[in-house]
C-alpha cells in the first residue's frame, strides 16, 4: 500500500528534499538516565515550537486522550558463526519464513550463495536455501538438535542488534527495549516508546489518559534505504502488525467522547493507519508521505529520524501543508539547541496539521 501523491507538491516526492547535515557529536550512543529525562520538542497544530523535557508529557495530554503504544519486543537477532573454511559469517534475523527458516541479512554477502552453510555451535548450522531479490537477504534453513527450539537456540547465541550509529554504546541491553515490549519479533525498537516510565505511566492514570497497544515488528521495511530519487517509487518491505479489536474500540470510544488518539512511534502509527479504523493482523507495507489522508491519529510522538529516510517523510506529511519544508527547518534549531538524535536520542510531540 502506498499513499496518493498530489501533483502540486513536486518536492515533496524527491528523496534530495529530506537531506540534511547531521554533526557526529548530535547521534547519541546512550540512553539519559531516568529514561523520561530525554528532552522533549513540542510542535503544535500552528507550528509553534516549545522546548521540554519528556517527563512533561501529562502537561500537553488531556483527560480522555488515548496513547497508543507498539507492544513489540525486540529478538537477539544479531548472530555471529563462520562458514565451513572458517571466515567468520555475521547474520541479522529479519524474519521467519517456515518451520526452523529465517530470512536474513548476511556478511559477508558475496561469499555466501545459496548451498553455503554457516556454523554457531557443534550443533546449529544454517544452509542458505535462496535469496530474496529486493533485499540481497538469505533464507537460511536452521539445523539444530532433534527437539530443540530454535527461538531459545536464538536467545542464547544472538545479540540484541544496536543500529549500526549507535558505534560506541556503555547501554545495557535492556535500555533498547520499552519497558512495555511483550511479543518477540522485532528486529529493532520502536524507540518513540523507549522514553516512558512506570512513574510517568502512573502520572498519565491518574490525569485520565488512557493507552492502548499494537504489535508492529519493527522490520528491515522501517530502515531500508530509499534508493528512488522519485520516492513514490520507493516499495517498502512488509512487516507484520496486529491491531486488536480491543485496541479499535478504545479508539472510537475515545473520538466519540472527543478526546485525542496519540500514536507512540511511527510503527504505532503505520499499525493504525493500515488497520484503519477495523481489527487488522497481517503485513503491511504501507509508505506514508505527502498527501497522505490521515484517518486516526490527532497526534504523534517520535524521535529525531534519518536523512533521507521513509520515517521523515512520514513526519513531514504528519505536520500537513508545506511539512518537509517546516519539518527540516525545526531539525535545523534541534540540531542548533543540541537535542541528541536517532534511536537513544531525544523525541518530538507533534499535533496534526491540516
Amino acid at each position: 500500500m502506498t499513499s496518493s501523491p498530489a501533483t502540486e507538491l513536486v518536492l515533496d516526492y524527491a528523496l534530495s528534499a529530506y537531506d540534511y547535515d547531521l554533526p557526529s557529536d548530535r547521534i547519541a550512543q546512550d540512553p539519559v538516565t531516568p529514561r523520561d529525562t530525554s528532552r522533549l520538542l513540542v510542535i503544535d497544530a500552528d507550528h509553534n515550537l516549545q522546548h521540554h523535557h519528556f517527563y512533561d508529557l501529562p502537561n500537553f495530554l488531556q483527560a480522555g486522550d488515548l496513547l497508543v503504544f507498539n507492544n513489540t519486543k525486540v529478538i537477539p537477532a544479531r548472530m555471529y558463526g563462520h562458514k565451513q573454511s572458517g571466515v567468520p559469517v555475521e547474520i541479522l534475523l529479519m524474519e521467519p519464513i517456515g518451520s526452523d527458516r529465517w530470512l536474513a541479512l548476511v556478511k559477508p554477502g558475496k561469499r555466501l550463495p545459496i548451498g553455503s552453510t554457516i556454523i554457531f555451535a557443534e550443533d546449529v548450522k544454517a544452509t542458505v536455501e535462496g535469496i530474496e531479490t529486493t533485499t540481497r537477504a538469505r533464507e537460511l534453513q536452521f539445523h539444530i538438535p532433534a527437539g530443540a527450539n530454535l527461538d531459545k537456540i536464538i536467545d542464547q547465541l544472538g545479540t540484541l542488534p544496536l543500529p549500526p550509529y549507535v558505534t560506541d554504546s556503555h547501554a545495557d541491553p535492556d535500555r533498547y527495549q520499552t519497558i512495555y515490549a511483550e511479543v518477540s519479533g522485532a528486529i529493532a525498537a520502536p524507540t518513540a516508546g523507549l522514553h516512558f516510565t512506570e512513574e510517568l505511566f502512573q502520572k498519565l492514570q491518574d490525569k485520565g489518559i488512557d493507552k492502548a497497544f499494537v504489535t508492529l515488528h519493527v522490520g528491515i521495511g522501517t530502515f531500508r534505504p530509499v534508493e528512488t530519487e522519485d520516492i513514490t517509487q520507493h516499495v517498502m518491505h512488509n512487516e507484520w502488525c496486529d491491531v486488536s479489536e480491543e485496541t479499535i474500540a478504545k479508539i472510537i470510544a475515545t473520538k466519540a467522547r472527543g478526546g485525542r488518539v496519540i500514536g507512540v512511534g511511527s510503527t504505532a502509527a503505520r499499525s493504525l493507519e493500515s488497520a484503519n479504523l477495523q481489527a487488522f493482523t497481517g503485513k503491511t507495507n504501507l509508505m506514508i508521505y505527502a498527501g497522505y489522508e490521515w484517518k486516526v491519529l490527532d497526534g504523534m510522538i517520535t524521535n529525531f529520524h534519518l536523512p533521507k529516510s521513509t520515517l521523515l517523510m512520514m513526519v513531514s506529511s504528519f505536520l500537513g501543508k508545506d511539512g518537509r519544508e517546516f519539518l527540516m527547518s525545526v531539525y535545523q534549531e534541534a540540531i542548533a539547541k543540541e537535542y541528541r538524535f536517532y534511536s537513544f536520542g531525544d523525541a518530538m510531540l507533534l499535533w496534526r496539521s491540516l
